[in-house]
């Protein structure tokens, strides 16, 4: 990966760029930012540009040979670590054991999250975690001289998902590194991380992608979307990539997900017990990440309806059948109820996640809504 494979992020690219060229390095950089915002990327485009031999004032090279070894990911003082799940029958334990797949997985994605790689590897669903074991190969890794890179670089994406252990091995390498070794650790969730890690870190806070960005990365091939139709896609977004692609590519489940929700609030204005139950039935035969997807859109939407009341078209972010129902819904969403309702879905979400009955917890939603509709 290149700085200019990266969608938007100038300011932090320059602040790499100049980093990297006076040589203020940090020994350990925490990359924070969703998936969608370019912090991997960031990150591992900074390693590059660290290493390479020919760099330019705004990109590496992509021709001196510690560049075609980042090309295929086989420089030797590049390591990585992430989150796995353990194969018995095959004794894959530690990130090593995984390296082909997770080659090959960074060759065809530039932006990714967990799910991504977890179907990669046909895992998709499990619990991924950097395992205990882990620590030891690092630590014998780091402990060999530097082969021919001016800096090592241990790459760890979601250091949130460390084994407690495994992150109190590592937590003296982290503090002190051996010399032009590079820590680049990318969350998601900095909260979770071990506070001891956490203060031995420089942080960058990757923020969304500027919508300007989001929109040329539409209007250009292979999507080659008119100038409006862009600008709506990258501000629904609200600055993730990842978020962006996957509503464009999810249109059905999108109008499935508004659907609901109309059904929802209606039957719950009604007071249609009868319809309630047979809508908590069905959601609860389409599957937990379905319901959990489904509960987060209906916060989302509930916000939107809040802020379509002012009337602003910089702060509106619905697809144009969203803001048909909007049209009339919306004044039923207000100052009396809105955290409210923000709070009711959010705790059926919490229940959905924590394997409680959906069945129950769709009808409660739906009673509970009833009462705020009212409000």
């Amino acid at each position: 990966m290149y700085f200019r494979d990266i969608i938007g992020q100038e300011e932090l690219k320059r602040q790499l760029i100049q980093s990297a060229q006076s040589g203020a390095v940090p020994h350990a950089r925490l990359f924070c930012g969703k998936a969608g915002s370019g912090a991997f990327p960031l990150a591992l485009a900074y390693a590059r540009y660290l290493n390479c031999t020919g760099r330019s004032d705004t990109d590496a090279c992509g021709q001196c040979p510690s560049c075609l070894k980042y090309d295929g990911l086989i420089h030797p003082d590049l390591h990585f670590m992430f989150p796995m799940v353990a194969v018995k029958e095959r004794k894959k334990l530690i990130c090593e054991d995984y390296l082909p797949e997770w080659r090959s997985f960074l060759a065809t994605h530039t932006y990714f999250d967990l799910n991504h790689w977890l179907s990669h590897i046909d895992a998709a669903g499990k619990q991924a975690v950097i395992y205990a074991r882990e620590s030891s190969d690092i630590l014998h890794k780091v402990s060999l001289r530097i082969y021919e890179a001016s800096y090592r670089v241990l790459l760890i994406w979601m250091p949130e998902r460390m084994h407690e252990t495994c992150a109190n091995k590592l937590l003296k390498i982290i503090e002190e590194p051996p010399q032009n070794t590079l820590i680049s650790l990318v969350s998601e969730d900095p909260d979770r991380i071990l506070g001891t890690i956490l203060s031995r870190t420089q942080r960058m806070n990757v923020g969304p992608v500027e919508t300007e960005a989001l929109t040329r990365v539409l209007e250009a091939p292979p999507c080659e979307l008119s100038q409006a139709e862009a600008l709506r896609w990258a501000r629904l977004s609200h600055g993730d990539y990842l978020d962006m692609m996957e509503n464009i590519h999810a249109s059905e489940e999108h109008e499935f997900f508004l659907q609901q929700f109309i059904r929802i609030m209606r039957n719950s204005w009604a007071r249609n017990v009868r319809e309630m139950k047979n809508f908590a039935e069905e959601m609860a035969g389409i599957g937990r990440e379905r319901q959990k997807h489904f509960l987060s859109y209906c916060q989302q939407l509930i916000r939107e309806n809040f802020m379509y009341r002012f009337q602003a078209e910089e702060m509106k972010y619905m697809n144009p059948a969203e803001e048909t129902f909007a049209a009339r819904f919306s004044a039923y969403v207000n100052e009396r109820n809105v955290f409210d309702f923000i709070e009711e879905l959010a705790d059926a979400e919490r229940h959905i996640v924590r394997n409680g009955n959906a069945k129950m917890i769709f009808f409660d939603l739906a009673l509970h809504i009833t009462m705020l509709l009212k409000k």
